[in-house]
């Protein structure tokens, strides 16, 4: 019986990341560090330092919510004159946000105060976690003098322990700090911040609320820049490996390439394209490493999904005699429900640190960039399954012209930057990305309510593009409040909020009366947010030629403002990719359980 990759047969495959910052991090490596300069004593403070080092690696901008063990701790990041604090509505929307902020800058970093905001921000940060992000998470802790006695704080859980919150985020960062003695906290601080860079995953850091202010002989000089010893290869393992690829893929009729998420924790996006260009294979992405290929690359075939792939890239994938998967992840959610017609013993699978070939060797201890960069000189040119596709492939026609005040189908949304979970998923998926355009969802995650604070995060790190998202009414019910934060930071996105009376995307997994919502006035609860401070504009639109007047008007006169436009749609209307995934993850998830 044949082996399949992402079926019901086999179990997922191991991820084994030892990751570092994503594409577009801020470098801290140094080849050499200059002699750093004496602080002024009465400024050597925790809270000084802690402050410097967030925006020595690129975590210029810090989301928080303010409370009381973290107080003074915030009063010494406003005074960094490098560091900008952004109050956020509520811990959740401060975690997003440096969630998308993360995938942008590189690094991100939010402050949120003990136990009420640690387990309000906890979501956030296994989401950041799944997605390999470096997110530096700063919680205000108790006065050091508490720890070890037998006094109950406010809050906690009404017990003398202080532990619930660490235990809690043991299990979704690679590294915890607890800071309750000034002696130690300088290599507490450091090693938190060194290893999220590293291992590109979330930390956590608690800092008791008496310490930022007070002098230390530690923080006496300026943070020495980190010097961050970079990954290498066993190049005897990296020989062997390229030399087994290079045979198993030559000898192939019609390979693919497949683009999949852990590219950007490898940090092999470039050496990717360089494979590409110089085998000719035909190049598809996974759904969740959409934006990390340019899609103007000659040889791109489109979103490899399994049934809900784009038009004619599964045909192209599937029937190909081998496949290098480049990062792949291989969930219920991307396998569609388990159910990929791929085979292993086709597949050549790359870890950011591992090589596996078809049904035979492992290579450990081989980066997926120096790995994809030495094959490339080894591979021969081999354009057969892109000539397939360009011989089966039918031009997408124009859209027929709507009937006067015809309903306003979904799909004929302009484009997006930030995808939702939900619809939003599989419409997106279709947009053609000019060439420097960025994407971003959550998939392995798949929290609802992810996009309001991931736009917020997202558009503050690179403020010279324009940040469009598409949500849908669900989720943005979840996370709406930090819209204000929008309009108080002067950002101008474009929200597209798809309004079709419910969760869409669970209605097709398993339908209930608790998938239908409350209906908002969503235009009306923005206005009130807006509340004449800052630049919104905000519309409702019912058919094809409301919304094209409307994104005319966002792109054209208001340009410039914060632009919120509420797209009414049935609520049966969803994408056939929806209806069949849905169809297919249902079948996933109601499997009886096996013979005892």
């Amino acid at each position: 019986m044949d082996t399949k990759i992402g079926s019901l047969d086999t179990c997922k495959p191991p991820c084994s990341d030892l990751a570092s910052p994503p594409n577009g991090a801020v470098s801290t490596i140094q080849s050499s560090v200059p002699a750093t300069p004496l602080v002024n004593p009465s400024e050597s403070t925790l809270g000084r330092h802690l402050a410097r080092r967030l925006v020595q690696i690129g975590a210029t901008d810090v989301f928080s919510v303010p409370g009381d063990f973290n107080l003074t701790l915030l009063d010494h990041l406003i005074a960094e004159p490098g560091l900008n604090l952004i109050g956020c509505c509520n811990e959740l929307n401060a975690g997003y946000a440096a969630d998308g902020y993360a995938r942008s800058r590189g690094v991100g970093a939010c402050v949120v105060t003990f136990t009420v905001g640690g387990l309000s921000v906890l979501n956030a940060i296994a989401g950041a976690y799944s997605e390999n992000l470096p997110l530096i998470c700063i919680v205000g802790g108790p006065n050091s003098n508490d720890y070890g006695t037998n006094r109950i704080l406010h809050h906690t859980i009404g017990l003398p322990d202080f532990s619930q919150e660490l235990r809690c985020f043991q299990t979704v960062t690679c590294y915890q700090a607890v800071v309750n003695n000034l002696e130690d906290a300088h290599e507490l601080i450091d090693t938190a911040v060194s290893t999220a860079l590293k291992e590109s995953k979330p930390v956590y850091i608690s800092v008791a609320c008496n310490l930022p202010a007070i002098p230390h002989p530690t923080f006496s000089r300026e943070p020495v820049p980190f010097s961050l010893s970079p990954k290498l290869s066993n190049e005897m393992g990296l020989e062997a490996a390229v030399e087994a690829a290079a045979e198993f893929l030559n000898k192939a009729v019609k390979p693919v390439l497949v683009a999949g998420p852990k590219m950007r924790v490898a940090k092999a996006c470039n050496a990717f394209v360089e494979l590409a260009d110089a085998c000719g294979y035909a190049v598809a992405v996974m759904p969740s490493a959409k934006g990390l290929v340019p899609e103007h690359h000659p040889h791109f075939i489109g979103t490899y999904w399994g049934a809900v792939s784009t038009a004619f890239c599964a045909e192209i994938v599937e029937s190909a005699d081998a496949y290098l998967f480049a990062g792949p992840i291989f969930n219920d959610y991307s396998s569609v429900g388990y159910s990929l017609l791929l085979k292993k013993e086709k597949a050549v699978i790359l870890q950011p640190d591992r090589v596996v070939i078809a049904n035979g060797p492992a290579f450990g201890c081989v980066l997926m960039k120096d790995f994809l960069k030495a094959l490339s000189k080894r591979l021969k040119s081999n354009t057969t399954a892109y000539e397939n596709y360009h011989r089966i492939y039918v031009p997408e026609g124009q859209p027929p012209k709507c009937e006067p005040k015809e309903p306003l189908r979904m799909l004929s949304s302009e484009t997006a930057v930030i995808a939702e979970t939900g619809d939003s998923w599989f419409n997106c998926q279709k947009l053609k990305l000019p060439k420097g355009c960025g994407y971003e969802f959550q998939m392995q995650y798949g929290s609802i309510g992810w996009s309001v604070g991931a736009t917020l995060g997202y558009a503050q790190s690179v403020p010279e593009k324009r940040v469009i998202a598409c949500i849908g009414d669900g989720s943005f019910q979840v996370t709406a409040q930090d819209v204000s934060t929008m309009l108080r930071c002067g950002q101008k996105t474009i929200i597209f909020l798809i309004n079709n009376g419910g969760y869409t995307i669970e209605v097709e997994i398993h339908d209930g009366p608790y998938n239908v919502i409350k209906n908002w006035n969503y235009t009306g609860l923005v206005d009130a947010i807006h509340n004449g401070e800052g630049k919104c504009w905000t519309t409702k639109v019912f058919c094809e030629e409301e919304l094209i007047e409307a994104i005319e008007n966002a792109t054209g006169p208001k340009k410039d403002c914060f632009c919120f436009i509420e797209v009414i749609v049935h609520k049966d209307d969803t994408s056939k990719e929806l209806l069949e995934w849905g169809s297919r993850v249902s079948a996933a998830n109601s499997r009886p359980p096996n013979p005892q």
